[in-house]
């Protein structure tokens, strides 16, 4: 084993069926997996959070396709070196007729001029451009070089593929540990992949410290890596949290009570006891969602489009950049005008479904596509709101027997008084209008 290679690098995949995540990506039917399985590849543009497995992938393609493979980072590189990459890759193609896959780390870090250094070679097909991205390519990649790549996401590894990371690590005994007589405690190894956030690298570097740890002073035998090894190790402390436990719901619960209670220094406090024990941030942020529509609704519509973002931001970006935009959500939601009327309508539409049953769809408002619909009633007597003033007239909607119920009931709070207003305006305007 080379003590001197971080596990991290020790421990890249050299094959697709030991690439761990990225399923959407890689899976057996992906465009990618039978691309790669076939011998073709093409440019690609990888989006995703650190340690999700872009550069280990791009190596893995290469290895596939066997072309030559040159990686390039933008943050220690620039055109002079692109220019003799260019012309090695020139010189290859003379001599074996393959292009140069080109891997470029970081490609957002390089200006629109640099950029467009790329794009005669990729055009021409003497490279095949693999850039990897943590930013949005939509807005650091320049569009002529993105209408010439295909995009593909990657996302954060979830808990469950850390902690099998992890235990292949301890367990290789080529790559990994496996020569050691190591154990490591089920909460050590369940603090670690919370620990990771979602990043490979940062795991095992964290698990080889926590080795390195564990052995330091010790003379043979077996290596116990516990809780208090990796605490010591990582310099973090693992708060008390079992998922499935007390403690996540009591979290949970506290966090929502303090957006319902627009307290927005106890929200971002919950959250972020939340985040740093190791929950799931989309369980979270789904959460959040929920809140949105049950707490909100329409006293302030942007919540729902706040919350949403919030999420899809985590599922794009993933850690350490994503935890600012739940922060911004939950103090937008904490300090958003509050109203359940929404949540309060859908349980009166539940207790009326259930008490009066399936009510049939008054005649006017029935579609009827065929003439024997038209003879039996169905849409006669329908009046087409856009042929009256305003778009609106007097018609019933709802069924005969709860034609006057009112399951949402607007507050005055925020937006809803806006909606509270409106619907008043448009009922009354509905009651002058006839045919």
């Amino acid at each position: 084993m080379d003590n001197y290679i971080p596990l991290s690098e020790r421990m890249r995949p050299e094959n697709l069926e030991d690439f761990l995540g990225q399923d959407h990506l890689v899976g057996p039917d992906c465009v990618l997996t039978r691309a790669l399985r076939s011998g073709r590849i093409f440019p690609l543009i990888f989006w995703g959070p650190p340690g999700s497995g872009k550069t280990t992938l791009a190596r893995i393609m290469a290895h596939y396709v066997r072309f030559p493979f040159t990686a390039f980072s933008a943050v220690t590189s620039g055109v002079k070196e692109l220019r003799k990459i260019i012309d090695d890759a020139k010189k290859e193609l003379s001599v074996s007729g393959k292009p140069t896959i080109l891997f470029v780390d970081e490609i957002h870090r390089f200006n629109k001029a640099q950029q467009d250094a790329f794009l005669p070679h990729v055009e021409s097909g003497l490279i095949i451009l693999i850039g990897a991205t943590t930013q949005n390519p939509s807005f650091e990649v320049i569009p002529p070089l993105l209408s010439r790549t295909r995009v593909m996401i990657f996302n954060p590894l979830c808990k469950k593929e850390i902690k099998n990371l992890l235990s292949k690590a301890i367990k290789d005994d080529k790559k990994g540990f496996g020569r050691m007589d190591i154990e490591i405690m089920p909460d050590a190894l369940e603090f670690l992949a919370a620990f990771s956030r979602g990043d490979a690298r940062v795991a095992l570097n964290n698990l080889e410290a926590s080795v390195l740890h564990a052995l330091d002073g010790q003379d043979g035998g077996e290596v116990l890596v516990d809780i208090k090894t990796v605490e010591t190790a990582t310099d973090r402390k693992a708060l008390p949290y079992d998922k499935n436990g007390e403690e996540h719901y009591n979290l949970i619960s506290a966090f929502h009570k303090s957006l319902r209670g627009s307290d927005a220094q106890a929200s971002i406090y919950w959250l972020y006891r939340m985040l740093t024990a190791g929950e799931d941030p989309l369980f979270i942020g789904r959460r959040m969602i929920r809140f949105a529509s049950e707490d909100i609704g329409m006293a302030d519509p942007n919540a729902l489009q706040i919350a949403l973002s919030a999420f899809d931001a985590w599922q794009k970006v993933g850690p350490p950049e994503a935890e600012l935009a739940l922060i911004e959500a939950a103090v937008y939601l904490a300090t958003a005008p509050k109203s359940n009327a929404l949540y309060l309508a859908e349980k009166n539409l539940k207790q009326e479904i259930k008490r009066s049953g399936a009510q049939p769809v008054p005649l006017h408002i029935r579609n009827a596509p065929t003439a024997l619909m038209k003879k039996l009633g169905y849409s006669r007597k329908y009046l087409y709101p856009h042929n009256y003033p305003d778009a609106l007239v007097k018609q019933d909607y709802l069924p005969e027997k709860i034609k006057n119920r009112q399951f949402y009931i607007p507050t005055g709070r925020g937006f809803e008084g806006e909606i509270k207003k409106r619907m008043r305006r448009l009922k009354s305007l509905q009651g002058t209008r006839t045919e």
